[in-house]
């Protein structure tokens, strides 16, 4: 039976934040999740037990949110979004070269445990695409051959960048970030880009404002 004691003051800590103890639910699986490299019963009965909810509503919480998983997923997660508009722009060819590189296919590890392959319905990076993140990081503009070189870097142990955060770590780091946000790496990389941007910057050129609400509009907001 696996013992949680090493993790009781950094579920303290989380617990604490919320006035009603079972809003921590969610972090504390991520925190599980960092420390067992997936969500046990073992760690569900803990955050229960926490709580004082019942085993069921953990287990609900964990098996409604697909970022929780039941198997072990290893050193790096990737995940390919091939939703409508990363589909169109070439996301089917860079997750199909990414499951040839690895053998292994959708929630599937390889033989080694190094990576784990997930398809993603939506990454909401569309600006992006076809976009992949490596342990939750953005990997934007993908093709088939720089998806395969990023996965080749990795598992040579290189230093790998993400677009738009930092350096990749791996899951189990990038797992308790979701647990402990302030990690200090909110000012790493280049969280937003001019393609973001793009829309507010042309804005600006042709000194086009937002209308002003409606007068009803504006009573409402007044009254709220």
């Amino acid at each position: 039976m696996t013992n949680f004691d090493h993790l009781a003051e950094q579920m303290d800590q989380i617990v604490a934040r919320y006035p009603k103890s079972r809003s921590a639910v969610m972090p504390l699986l991520h925190l599980l999740q960092s420390d067992q490299g997936a969500v046990t019963m073992e760690g569900i009965s803990v955050i229960a037990d926490r709580l004082e909810l019942t085993t069921a509503e953990v287990t609900a919480v964990a098996s409604f949110y697909t970022m929780y998983k039941r198997r072990d997923v290893g050193r790096h997660h990737i995940g390919v979004c091939t939703n409508t508009l990363c589909a169109v722009l070439g996301g089917d060819a860079v997750y199909d070269a990414i499951a040839q590189r690895l053998s292994a296919g959708h929630n599937e590890s390889t033989a080694d445990g190094q990576f784990h392959l997930e398809r993603i319905e939506c990454q909401a990076a569309c600006t992006h695409a076809p976009v992949m993140t490596v342990d939750w990081e953005f990997m934007d503009n993908q093709t088939p051959s720089s998806a395969v070189e990023v996965i080749d870097a990795l598992a040579r142990g290189d230093r790998v960048e993400s677009t738009r955060g930092p350096v990749i770590r791996d899951f189990a780091a990038t797992e308790h970030t979701m647990a402990f946000p302030d990690d200090g790496l909110a000012g790493e990389g280049t969280p937003v880009d001019a393609i973001m941007l793009a829309g507010l910057t042309v804005a600006g050129e042709l000194n086009m404002t937002a209308p002003k609400p409606s007068s009803s509009a504006q009573s409402k907001e007044d009254h709220s």
